[in-house]
């Protein structure tokens, strides 16, 4: 093998390297985010279902009631 294909192959490999690595750190960022976003979901999911079964508590009292702050 030449000395200039050797070298060929070094320089190759190097931006390989630096590929995967700036790759390896993108997927861990794109994980950390989906992560958050799962979170986030989940708690935007249990507010959504305490507001409607407030909401629907509220709809069952009788309407000529007026609201106990009055």
């Amino acid at each position: 093998m030449s000395d200039e294909r050797l070298t060929d192959l070094e320089i190759r490999i190097a931006y390989q390297e630096d590929t995967l690595r700036s790759l390896d750190t993108t997927v861990a960022r794109q994980q950390a985010d989906i992560e958050r976003l799962e979170r986030m979901n989940r708690e935007l999911y249990q507010r959504l279902r305490e507001v409607s079964e407030l909401m629907e508590a509220g709809s069952k009292a009788p309407a000529h009631e007026k609201p106990p702050h009055y």
